[in-house]
C-alpha cells in the first residue's frame, strides 16, 4: 500500500499533552481537566501542584484538552452532503470501521445543498461542543463551507479535494486528507490519447469550490502536455440522468470519440445516450468513468474507470482525528491505495469513420 494523497495537520509548538501533565503531576487526566476548566471538587493543594506542573512544562491547554472534563472524547460527528454518492458512502464506511475499532461512536449529519452558511448552523449539528469531534466529507460546496465555519481550535479533520499545492491551499490550520484526483484524471486522459484518440471530452461533476475540480485540472493537464485540442468542458451533475442529458448534446458531434466522466454514475448515463445515438462502445466511442463503484464491472459493456480508495481515505481521516485527540496513544493515521486505472470493455483503440464497420 502506498500513499496516494497527503495529510495536512496543523503545526503546533505544544510538545506536551494533557496525559503528560497528568503523568508528571501524578494525578488523573480528569483531575488535570478539572483544573484547566476551573471545576470544583479539587483540593487546593492538588490544584496548585497541577498548575505548577502546567507552568513548568509550558503546557497550553487546547480546545481538545478542555473537552476532557468528563473523560476523553469518544464520539465523532460526520458531516456529509449525500450518503447516496459512492465516494461519500465508501468514506463513511472507512470512518465507521476505524472509529468502531477505536471504541468511538459515530453520528452522521447530512448537509443540505444550501446549508452550512453560518458557524451557528454547523455547531448546532455537532451536539455538546465540549464532548464531540468532527469529520467533514468536503467533496461538495456545502461540505467546504462547513469545514471553513468550524473554529480553528475545534478537533476536526476534512476529507477534501486535493489542494493546488501540497499544503492547505486556503491557509487554514485544519487537518485534511485527500486523494490525488488531478494526477489520476491526467493518467486516464493519457491512456485514451495512447489509444489513438485525437482528443478527450470531459463531463464534469460539480466542483467543491467556485473553480474547476481537480479531475478537470488533470484532464486539461494531459491534453496540454500532449499539445491536443482542449474541448469545452461539459458540466454534468452527480447522477446518470445528468450524464445522459450532457452526452446527448455531445454525441451529436460525430468527431467525439473519447469521453472521460467525472464519476461512474455520469458514465452510466453516457452509455445509455451512446446506445440511443447509435454509437457503439468501444468501437466508435470510448468511455471512462471515475471511482470504480461496485456496479461498474457489471455494466454492458463493463466500464473502464479509475479506482479510488475512499474507504482507506475515511480510515486515515478518522485516525488523524484520533491522533489530534490523543497524540500519545492513538496509532499513526496510515496510508491508502493509489488511484488505479481499471481497464474493462468500454474503452478501445481509435478508429476513423472510414474504417468503422457498419452497425
Amino acid at each position: 500500500m502506498t500513499e496516494s494523497g497527503n495529510i495536512a495537520a496543523p503545526a503546533t509548538s505544544q510538545s506536551f499533552s494533557i496525559w503528560d501533565v497528568a503523568r508528571i503531576a501524578g494525578v488523573s487526566h480528569q483531575t488535570v481537566s478539572r483544573v484547566i476548566n476551573g471545576k470544583p471538587n479539587v483540593r487546593e493543594s492538588t490544584r496548585a501542584h497541577v498548575l505548577r506542573t502546567i507552568d513548568e512544562l509550558g503546557f497550553t491547554p487546547s480546545r481538545t484538552a478542555q473537552a476532557l472534563a468528563g473523560g476523553p472524547v469518544r464520539s465523532v460527528t460526520v458531516l456529509t452532503v449525500d450518503t447516496a454518492l459512492y465516494g461519500c458512502a465508501a468514506a463513511l464506511r472507512g470512518i465507521e470501521e476505524a472509529a468502531r475499532a477505536a471504541g468511538f461512536t459515530v453520528a452522521i449529519s447530512v448537509l443540505e445543498p444550501e446549508s452550512a452558511r453560518s458557524r451557528q448552523d454547523v455547531m448546532e449539528r455537532l451536539g455538546d461542543p465540549g464532548r464531540a469531534a468532527a469529520i467533514v466529507i468536503a467533496f461538495e460546496a456545502a461540505g467546504v463551507r462547513a469545514l471553513a465555519a468550524l473554529p480553528a481550535d475545534y478537533p476536526v479533520v476534512g476529507l477534501v479535494e486535493r489542494p493546488d499545492d501540497a499544503a492547505d491551499a486556503d491557509g487554514t490550520s485544519l487537518s485534511k486528507v485527500w486523494i490525488d484526483d488531478r494526477g489520476a484524471a491526467a493518467h486516464a486522459t493519457r491512456y485514451l490519447l495512447g489509444l489513438g484518440h485525437k482528443t478527450v471530452h470531459y463531463l464534469a461533476i460539480p466542483s467543491s469550490t467556485t473553480h474547476q475540480t481537480q479531475r478537470a485540472r488533470g484532464w486539461r493537464d494531459a491534453l496540454h502536455e500532449a499539445d491536443r485540442t482542449v474541448p469545452e468542458q461539459l458540466d454534468a451533475g452527480w447522477t446518470p440522468r445528468s450524464g445522459y442529458l450532457a452526452a446527448r448534446r455531445l454525441l451529436a458531434d460525430r468527431t467525439a470519440t473519447a469521453i472521460l466522466c467525472g464519476n461512474d454514475d455520469v458514465a452510466l448515463g453516457v452509455l445509455r445516450a451512446a446506445r440511443e445515438a447509435g454509437r457503439r462502445v468501444p468501437e466508435e466511442l470510448s468511455v471512462v468513468g471515475f471511482d470504480d463503484a461496485p456496479q461498474s464491472a457489471y455494466l454492458s459493456p463493463a466500464l473502464t474507470t479509475v479506482r479510488l480508495d475512499f474507504e482507506g481515505l475515511g480510515r486515515a481521516g478518522f485516525r488523524l482525528l484520533h491522533r489530534l485527540l490523543d497524540p500519545q496513544n492513538a496509532p499513526e493515521p496510515g496510508l491508502w491505495d493509489d488511484p488505479e486505472l481499471i481497464v474493462r470493455e468500454s474503452s478501445g483503440p481509435y478508429r476513423s469513420a472510414r474504417s468503422r464497420s457498419p452497425r
